[in-house]
Protein backbone atom coordinates (compact mmCIF):
# COMPACT_ATOMS: atom_id res chain seq x y z
CA UNK A 1 0.00 0.00 0.00
CA UNK A 2 1.62 3.38 -0.64
CA UNK A 3 2.62 5.51 1.68
CA UNK A 4 -0.11 8.73 2.75
CA UNK A 5 0.65 11.78 0.80
CA UNK A 6 1.67 15.00 2.69
CA UNK A 7 -1.50 17.14 3.50
CA UNK A 8 -1.06 20.72 1.96
CA UNK A 9 -3.51 23.19 2.92
CA UNK A 10 -4.36 25.53 -0.19
CA UNK A 11 -5.95 29.15 1.09
CA UNK A 12 -6.86 31.34 -2.18
CA UNK A 13 -10.32 32.60 -3.24
CA UNK A 14 -9.68 33.01 -6.85
CA UNK A 15 -11.73 30.11 -8.70
CA UNK A 16 -9.26 30.02 -11.44
CA UNK A 17 -6.31 30.18 -9.49
CA UNK A 18 -7.92 27.28 -6.72
CA UNK A 19 -8.53 25.06 -10.16
CA UNK A 20 -4.40 25.70 -11.79
CA UNK A 21 -2.92 25.22 -8.16
CA UNK A 22 -5.35 21.86 -7.18
CA UNK A 23 -3.27 20.13 -10.32
CA UNK A 24 -0.40 21.45 -9.83
CA UNK A 25 0.86 19.39 -6.64
CA UNK A 26 0.16 15.76 -7.68
CA UNK A 27 2.65 15.20 -4.46
CA UNK A 28 0.36 16.21 -2.03
CA UNK A 29 -3.11 15.31 -0.93
CA UNK A 30 -4.43 19.19 -1.80
CA UNK A 31 -7.31 20.67 0.13
CA UNK A 32 -8.35 24.09 -0.78
CA UNK A 33 -10.69 26.80 0.98
CA UNK A 34 -11.45 30.15 0.04
CA UNK A 35 -11.44 32.10 3.11
CA UNK A 36 -10.56 32.16 7.11
CA UNK A 37 -13.18 30.14 8.64
CA UNK A 38 -12.70 27.32 6.18
CA UNK A 39 -9.06 27.64 6.43
CA UNK A 40 -9.03 27.17 10.51
CA UNK A 41 -11.65 24.25 10.19
CA UNK A 42 -9.26 22.90 7.57
CA UNK A 43 -6.37 23.61 10.00
CA UNK A 44 -7.73 21.40 12.68
CA UNK A 45 -9.00 18.36 10.92
CA UNK A 46 -6.17 17.78 8.33
CA UNK A 47 -3.18 19.39 10.16
CA UNK A 48 -1.04 20.06 6.93
CA UNK A 49 2.76 20.29 7.17
CA UNK A 50 2.08 23.39 4.88
CA UNK A 51 -0.16 26.07 4.07
CA UNK A 52 -0.53 28.54 1.04
CA UNK A 53 -1.89 31.63 2.09
CA UNK A 54 -3.42 34.30 -0.14
CA UNK A 55 -3.59 37.49 2.42
CA UNK A 56 -6.35 38.76 0.11
CA UNK A 57 -9.20 36.99 1.41
CA UNK A 58 -13.02 38.07 1.88
CA UNK A 59 -14.41 40.23 2.78
CA UNK A 60 -11.02 41.81 2.56
CA UNK A 61 -9.82 40.96 -0.68
CA UNK A 62 -8.73 44.32 -1.87
CA UNK A 63 -6.50 44.19 1.89
CA UNK A 64 -4.55 42.13 4.03
CA UNK A 65 -6.25 41.63 7.14
CA UNK A 66 -7.93 38.49 6.64
CA UNK A 67 -5.06 37.07 5.33
CA UNK A 68 -2.76 38.22 8.43
CA UNK A 69 -5.96 36.83 10.79
CA UNK A 70 -5.53 32.97 9.40
CA UNK A 71 -1.51 33.32 9.75
CA UNK A 72 -2.50 34.72 13.36
CA UNK A 73 -4.50 31.26 14.53
CA UNK A 74 -2.28 28.78 12.09
CA UNK A 75 0.79 30.27 14.55
CA UNK A 76 -1.44 30.08 17.60
CA UNK A 77 -3.20 26.59 17.09
CA UNK A 78 -0.34 24.64 15.01
CA UNK A 79 2.99 26.96 15.15
CA UNK A 80 5.15 24.17 13.08
CA UNK A 81 3.05 24.81 10.48
CA UNK A 82 4.77 26.16 7.25
CA UNK A 83 2.77 28.88 5.71
CA UNK A 84 3.78 30.44 2.40
CA UNK A 85 2.38 33.93 2.13
CA UNK A 86 1.50 35.27 -1.18
CA UNK A 87 -0.17 38.71 -1.92
CA UNK A 88 0.04 41.63 -4.56
CA UNK A 89 -1.03 44.25 -2.14
CA UNK A 90 1.93 46.61 -0.81
CA UNK A 91 4.22 43.17 -1.56
CA UNK A 92 7.05 44.25 0.31
CA UNK A 93 5.04 45.30 3.76
CA UNK A 94 2.91 41.88 3.72
CA UNK A 95 5.91 40.32 3.74
CA UNK A 96 7.70 42.08 6.72
CA UNK A 97 4.60 42.14 8.26
CA UNK A 98 3.76 38.51 7.80
CA UNK A 99 7.44 36.92 8.22
CA UNK A 100 7.23 38.97 11.40
CA UNK A 101 4.15 37.20 12.74
CA UNK A 102 5.48 33.91 11.48
CA UNK A 103 5.56 33.12 8.18
CA UNK A 104 8.34 30.25 6.47
CA UNK A 105 8.05 32.59 3.18
CA UNK A 106 6.77 35.30 0.90
CA UNK A 107 5.63 35.15 -2.59
CA UNK A 108 4.47 37.72 -4.53
CA UNK A 109 1.65 37.42 -7.20
CA UNK A 110 1.22 36.69 -10.08
CA UNK A 111 1.75 33.31 -9.07
CA UNK A 112 4.54 31.05 -10.86
CA UNK A 113 3.70 28.02 -10.47
CA UNK A 114 6.96 26.16 -11.08
CA UNK A 115 8.55 28.75 -8.83
CA UNK A 116 6.12 28.19 -5.94
CA UNK A 117 6.26 24.49 -6.05
CA UNK A 118 9.81 25.03 -5.40
CA UNK A 119 8.95 26.77 -2.27
CA UNK A 120 6.93 24.25 -1.08
CA UNK A 121 8.61 21.20 -1.63
CA UNK A 122 11.60 22.76 0.16
CA UNK A 123 9.29 23.45 3.33
CA UNK A 124 7.93 19.83 3.42
CA UNK A 125 11.44 18.98 3.81
CA UNK A 126 12.21 21.59 5.95
CA UNK A 127 9.07 20.03 8.28
CA UNK A 128 10.36 16.95 8.26
CA UNK A 129 13.63 17.50 9.09
CA UNK A 130 12.17 19.55 12.16
CA UNK A 131 9.74 16.68 13.18
CA UNK A 132 12.71 14.26 13.26
CA UNK A 133 14.80 16.52 14.87
CA UNK A 134 11.73 17.10 17.99
CA UNK A 135 11.62 13.40 18.37
CA UNK A 136 15.53 12.78 17.81
CA UNK A 137 15.32 15.44 21.21
CA UNK A 138 12.63 14.10 22.86
CA UNK A 139 14.62 10.25 22.52
CA UNK A 140 18.11 11.24 23.49
CA UNK A 141 17.85 11.96 26.97
CA UNK A 142 18.93 15.01 26.77
CA UNK A 143 16.51 15.93 29.08
CA UNK A 144 17.63 16.86 32.46
CA UNK A 145 20.36 19.11 32.24
CA UNK A 146 21.36 21.03 29.67
CA UNK A 147 23.22 24.59 28.71
CA UNK A 148 25.16 24.10 31.68
CA UNK A 149 23.24 24.43 35.00
CA UNK A 150 19.69 24.25 33.62
CA UNK A 151 17.82 21.35 34.71
CA UNK A 152 14.44 21.02 32.31
CA UNK A 153 12.51 17.96 31.41
CA UNK A 154 10.18 20.15 28.77
CA UNK A 155 11.09 20.37 25.34
CA UNK A 156 10.02 23.38 25.04
CA UNK A 157 13.10 24.22 27.44
CA UNK A 158 15.23 21.95 25.58
CA UNK A 159 14.52 24.19 22.18
CA UNK A 160 15.31 27.33 23.67
CA UNK A 161 18.62 26.06 25.34
CA UNK A 162 19.78 24.83 21.67
CA UNK A 163 18.86 27.90 20.05
CA UNK A 164 20.99 29.71 22.95
CA UNK A 165 23.78 27.02 21.78
CA UNK A 166 23.88 27.90 18.11
CA UNK A 167 23.73 31.71 18.75
CA UNK A 168 26.80 31.63 21.63
CA UNK A 169 29.56 31.35 19.18
CA UNK A 170 28.67 34.77 17.22
CA UNK A 171 28.88 37.92 18.75
CA UNK A 172 24.95 39.15 17.85
CA UNK A 173 23.14 40.85 21.13
CA UNK A 174 20.91 38.29 22.58
CA UNK A 175 17.38 40.13 24.03
CA UNK A 176 15.95 37.06 26.46
CA UNK A 177 11.40 38.07 27.14
CA UNK A 178 10.24 36.27 29.77
CA UNK A 179 7.84 36.82 33.05
CA UNK A 180 9.60 37.12 36.27
CA UNK A 181 11.41 33.88 38.02
CA UNK A 182 11.48 31.68 34.66
CA UNK A 183 15.27 31.96 34.88
CA UNK A 184 16.84 34.70 32.35
CA UNK A 185 19.82 35.18 34.41
CA UNK A 186 20.75 31.55 34.17
CA UNK A 187 20.05 31.13 30.87
CA UNK A 188 22.26 34.27 30.34
CA UNK A 189 25.15 33.07 32.27
CA UNK A 190 24.36 29.87 30.03
CA UNK A 191 24.91 31.77 26.77
CA UNK A 192 28.05 33.11 28.01
CA UNK A 193 29.62 29.77 29.27
CA UNK A 194 28.87 28.13 25.59
CA UNK A 195 30.67 31.56 24.37
CA UNK A 196 34.42 32.03 23.17
CA UNK A 197 34.17 34.37 25.72
CA UNK A 198 33.72 31.94 28.37
CA UNK A 199 37.35 32.77 29.69
CA UNK A 200 36.00 36.19 30.37
CA UNK A 201 33.90 38.18 33.25
CA UNK A 202 30.80 37.58 32.90
CA UNK A 203 28.95 40.94 34.93
CA UNK A 204 25.33 40.75 35.42
CA UNK A 205 23.28 44.11 36.66
CA UNK A 206 19.85 44.67 37.52
CA UNK A 207 18.22 47.67 35.92
CA UNK A 208 15.14 47.86 38.12
CA UNK A 209 17.23 47.37 41.44
CA UNK A 210 19.56 50.66 41.27
CA UNK A 211 17.93 54.17 41.75
CA UNK A 212 17.64 55.86 38.67
CA UNK A 213 20.49 58.67 39.80
CA UNK A 214 22.82 55.79 40.24
CA UNK A 215 22.30 54.05 37.26
CA UNK A 216 24.20 56.04 35.26
CA UNK A 217 27.92 55.31 37.54
CA UNK A 218 27.00 51.87 37.41
CA UNK A 219 27.13 51.35 34.14
CA UNK A 220 29.61 53.97 33.14
CA UNK A 221 31.87 54.42 36.13
CA UNK A 222 33.03 57.55 37.37
CA UNK A 223 36.22 59.48 38.33
CA UNK A 224 37.24 60.59 41.51
CA UNK A 225 35.61 63.87 42.13
CA UNK A 226 32.61 63.79 39.82
CA UNK A 227 30.15 64.31 42.09
CA UNK A 228 29.49 64.16 46.21
CA UNK A 229 30.67 61.54 46.99
CA UNK A 230 32.93 60.31 44.26
CA UNK A 231 36.39 59.49 46.52
CA UNK A 232 37.99 57.47 44.13
CA UNK A 233 37.71 56.47 40.49
CA UNK A 234 35.74 53.37 39.89
CA UNK A 235 35.04 51.29 36.91
CA UNK A 236 31.23 50.61 35.57
CA UNK A 237 29.80 47.46 34.97
CA UNK A 238 30.57 48.03 31.06
CA UNK A 239 34.20 48.23 31.45
CA UNK A 240 34.00 45.41 33.90
CA UNK A 241 33.06 42.91 31.20
CA UNK A 242 35.67 44.24 29.09
CA UNK A 243 36.33 40.50 27.01
CA UNK A 244 33.61 38.83 28.19
CA UNK A 245 29.67 39.09 28.49
CA UNK A 246 27.26 42.18 30.13
CA UNK A 247 23.74 41.21 31.39
CA UNK A 248 21.65 43.83 31.29
CA UNK A 249 18.72 42.72 33.43
CA UNK A 250 15.13 44.63 33.08
CA UNK A 251 16.55 46.73 30.64
CA UNK A 252 12.90 48.14 29.97
CA UNK A 253 13.69 49.89 33.49
CA UNK A 254 16.70 52.14 31.87
CA UNK A 255 15.40 55.78 31.98
CA UNK A 256 15.28 57.68 28.46
CA UNK A 257 17.84 59.67 29.12
CA UNK A 258 20.21 57.06 30.08
CA UNK A 259 18.72 54.60 27.02
CA UNK A 260 20.79 57.33 25.01
CA UNK A 261 23.78 57.01 26.51
CA UNK A 262 23.63 53.24 25.88
CA UNK A 263 23.20 53.19 22.33
CA UNK A 264 25.90 55.49 21.83
CA UNK A 265 28.73 52.58 23.37
CA UNK A 266 26.51 50.42 21.46
CA UNK A 267 27.40 52.15 18.15
CA UNK A 268 30.83 52.95 18.57
CA UNK A 269 32.07 50.56 21.65
CA UNK A 270 33.58 53.07 23.85
CA UNK A 271 32.62 54.82 27.19
CA UNK A 272 33.31 57.84 28.71
CA UNK A 273 32.93 57.49 32.38
CA UNK A 274 31.17 60.22 34.42
CA UNK A 275 33.24 63.61 35.34
CA UNK A 276 36.11 61.62 32.83
CA UNK A 277 36.69 63.14 28.98
CA UNK A 278 38.81 60.27 28.23
CA UNK A 279 37.12 57.80 25.61
CA UNK A 280 37.93 53.98 26.72
CA UNK A 281 36.99 51.07 24.45
CA UNK A 282 34.97 48.25 25.53
CA UNK A 283 35.04 44.87 23.79
CA UNK A 284 31.64 43.04 25.17
CA UNK A 285 29.04 40.82 23.99
CA UNK A 286 25.35 42.34 25.39
CA UNK A 287 22.74 40.13 26.61
CA UNK A 288 19.40 41.66 28.12
CA UNK A 289 16.49 40.35 29.36
CA UNK A 290 12.85 41.99 30.32
CA UNK A 291 8.98 40.70 31.52
CA UNK A 292 7.93 44.39 29.77
CA UNK A 293 6.35 44.65 26.48
CA UNK A 294 9.02 46.65 24.93
CA UNK A 295 7.22 47.08 21.41
CA UNK A 296 4.54 48.60 23.53
CA UNK A 297 6.90 50.80 25.33
CA UNK A 298 8.48 51.82 22.12
CA UNK A 299 4.60 53.04 20.82
CA UNK A 300 4.21 54.94 24.36
CA UNK A 301 7.71 56.41 23.86
CA UNK A 302 8.86 54.82 26.96
CA UNK A 303 11.88 53.20 25.27
CA UNK A 304 13.37 53.91 21.79
CA UNK A 305 12.92 51.68 18.70
CA UNK A 306 16.81 52.57 17.93
CA UNK A 307 17.95 50.89 21.42
CA UNK A 308 15.33 48.22 21.07
CA UNK A 309 16.95 47.17 17.44
CA UNK A 310 20.73 46.64 18.94
CA UNK A 311 19.81 45.10 21.93
CA UNK A 312 17.52 42.35 19.95
CA UNK A 313 19.34 41.14 17.22
CA UNK A 314 18.36 37.68 18.79
CA UNK A 315 15.27 37.82 20.29
CA UNK A 316 14.40 34.60 22.82
CA UNK A 317 11.37 33.89 24.31
CA UNK A 318 11.70 32.09 27.69
CA UNK A 319 8.47 29.66 28.65
CA UNK A 320 6.14 30.22 31.84
CA UNK A 321 6.98 27.07 34.12
CA UNK A 322 3.33 26.17 34.00
CA UNK A 323 3.94 25.68 30.28
CA UNK A 324 7.14 23.10 31.00
CA UNK A 325 5.45 19.93 31.82
CA UNK A 326 7.18 17.79 34.28
CA UNK A 327 9.60 20.78 35.33
CA UNK A 328 7.92 21.35 38.35
CA UNK A 329 8.06 18.20 39.32
CA UNK A 330 11.95 17.92 38.48
CA UNK A 331 13.12 21.11 39.43
CA UNK A 332 10.92 21.16 43.19
CA UNK A 333 13.06 17.61 44.09
CA UNK A 334 15.93 19.27 42.79
CA UNK A 335 15.92 22.06 45.44
CA UNK A 336 14.85 19.83 47.95
CA UNK A 337 17.92 17.74 48.19
CA UNK A 338 19.72 20.71 47.99
CA UNK A 339 18.15 22.75 50.86
CA UNK A 340 17.72 20.04 52.74
CA UNK A 341 21.50 19.32 52.62
CA UNK A 342 22.25 22.84 54.10
CA UNK A 343 19.39 23.23 56.29
CA UNK A 344 17.06 20.44 57.37
CA UNK A 345 18.55 16.72 56.70
CA UNK A 346 15.67 14.97 58.41
CA UNK A 347 13.78 16.27 54.95
CA UNK A 348 14.09 13.13 52.87
CA UNK A 349 11.19 13.88 50.21
CA UNK A 350 7.52 15.08 48.66
CA UNK A 351 4.52 13.76 49.81
CA UNK A 352 2.20 12.33 47.54
CA UNK A 353 -0.19 15.68 47.90
CA UNK A 354 2.53 17.47 47.67
CA UNK A 355 3.35 16.48 44.12
CA UNK A 356 0.21 16.32 43.00
CA UNK A 357 -0.22 19.97 44.01
CA UNK A 358 2.90 20.88 42.21
CA UNK A 359 1.64 19.33 39.33
CA UNK A 360 -1.90 21.51 39.41
CA UNK A 361 -0.39 24.72 40.64
CA UNK A 362 0.01 27.39 38.01
CA UNK A 363 3.05 29.06 39.00
CA UNK A 364 2.01 32.95 38.49
CA UNK A 365 5.83 33.50 39.86
CA UNK A 366 7.39 30.09 37.76
CA UNK A 367 10.58 29.12 38.87
CA UNK A 368 11.55 31.90 41.63
CA UNK A 369 8.45 31.01 43.36
CA UNK A 370 8.72 27.33 43.36
CA UNK A 371 12.56 27.89 44.51
CA UNK A 372 11.05 29.85 47.51
CA UNK A 373 8.37 27.82 49.17
CA UNK A 374 10.34 24.70 48.38
CA UNK A 375 13.05 25.89 50.76
CA UNK A 376 9.97 27.66 53.30
CA UNK A 377 8.90 24.13 53.51
CA UNK A 378 12.04 22.46 54.11
CA UNK A 379 12.64 25.00 56.90
CA UNK A 380 9.46 24.23 58.41
CA UNK A 381 9.02 20.52 57.94
CA UNK A 382 8.13 18.89 61.16
CA UNK A 383 7.87 15.36 59.22
CA UNK A 384 10.38 13.24 56.28
CA UNK A 385 8.18 13.68 54.13
CA UNK A 386 7.22 17.82 52.75
CA UNK A 387 2.87 18.03 52.06
CA UNK A 388 0.99 20.22 49.94
CA UNK A 389 0.14 22.05 53.17
CA UNK A 390 3.85 22.84 53.85
CA UNK A 391 3.89 24.19 50.64
CA UNK A 392 0.96 26.26 51.06
CA UNK A 393 -0.57 24.71 47.95
CA UNK A 394 -4.55 24.65 47.76
CA UNK A 395 -6.30 25.75 44.97
CA UNK A 396 -6.19 24.61 41.35
CA UNK A 397 -4.23 26.18 38.51
CA UNK A 398 -5.49 28.11 35.54
CA UNK A 399 -7.76 26.54 32.45
CA UNK A 400 -5.62 25.71 29.68
CA UNK A 401 -6.50 26.94 26.61
CA UNK A 402 -8.15 24.95 23.90
CA UNK A 403 -6.21 22.49 21.95
CA UNK A 404 -6.07 22.54 17.69
CA UNK A 405 -8.29 19.46 17.85
CA UNK A 406 -10.01 16.60 20.06
CA UNK A 407 -7.17 14.23 18.87
CA UNK A 408 -4.38 16.86 19.51
CA UNK A 409 -6.05 17.60 22.78
CA UNK A 410 -5.92 14.12 23.60
CA UNK A 411 -2.15 13.41 22.79
CA UNK A 412 -1.66 16.35 24.46
CA UNK A 413 -3.34 15.26 27.67
CA UNK A 414 -1.18 11.88 27.53
CA UNK A 415 2.11 13.28 26.84
CA UNK A 416 1.80 16.25 30.11
CA UNK A 417 0.82 12.97 32.33
CA UNK A 418 3.52 10.62 31.14
CA UNK A 419 6.22 13.25 31.49
CA UNK A 420 4.67 14.26 35.17
CA UNK A 421 4.90 10.45 36.17
CA UNK A 422 8.12 10.11 34.64
CA UNK A 423 9.44 13.39 36.45
CA UNK A 424 7.98 11.88 40.02
CA UNK A 425 9.18 8.63 39.38
CA UNK A 426 12.57 10.03 38.47
CA UNK A 427 12.45 8.23 34.80
CA UNK A 428 12.04 4.37 36.33
CA UNK A 429 9.52 2.56 34.26
CA UNK A 430 7.75 0.28 36.99
CA UNK A 431 7.17 3.29 39.13
CA UNK A 432 5.61 5.02 35.81
CA UNK A 433 3.82 2.93 35.17
CA UNK A 434 1.94 2.02 38.29
CA UNK A 435 1.53 5.70 39.00
CA UNK A 436 -1.02 5.71 35.67
CA UNK A 437 -2.36 2.51 36.47
CA UNK A 438 -1.27 0.50 33.33
CA UNK A 439 0.99 -2.18 32.59
CA UNK A 440 5.08 -1.78 31.53
CA UNK A 441 4.43 -2.93 27.93
CA UNK A 442 1.64 -0.94 27.47
CA UNK A 443 3.53 2.55 28.69
CA UNK A 444 6.65 1.38 26.38
CA UNK A 445 4.26 1.73 23.40
CA UNK A 446 3.05 4.95 24.76
CA UNK A 447 6.69 6.25 25.24
CA UNK A 448 7.11 4.86 21.50
CA UNK A 449 4.27 6.38 20.16
CA UNK A 450 4.88 9.80 21.32
CA UNK A 451 8.53 9.69 21.45
CA UNK A 452 9.16 10.45 25.07
CA UNK A 453 12.12 9.11 27.19
CA UNK A 454 11.73 6.67 29.38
Amino acid sequence: MADKRPALLVVEDDEGLQAQLKWAYDDFEVTIVGDREGAISALRSIEPAVVTLDLGLPPDPDGTTEGLAVLDAIMELKPETKVIVASGHGARESALSAIERGAYDFYQKPVDIDALGLIVRRAFNLHAIEQENRRLIARSGEDKKVLGRLITAAPEMVKVARTIERVASTNVSVMLLGASGTGKELLAQGLHDASDRKDGPFVAINCAAIPENLLESELFGHEKGAFTGAVKTTEGKIESANGGTLFLDEVGDIPLQLQVKLLRFLQERKIERIGGRKEIAVDTRIVCATHQDLEAMISEQAFREDLFYRLAEIVIRIPALAERAGDATLLAKTFLKRFSKEMNPAVTGLAPDALAAIDAWNWPGNVRELENRVKRAVIMADGKLIAAEDLDLTRDGNEEPCALNLKSAREEADRKVIRHALARSEGNISSTAKLLGISRPTLYDLLKQYDLQG
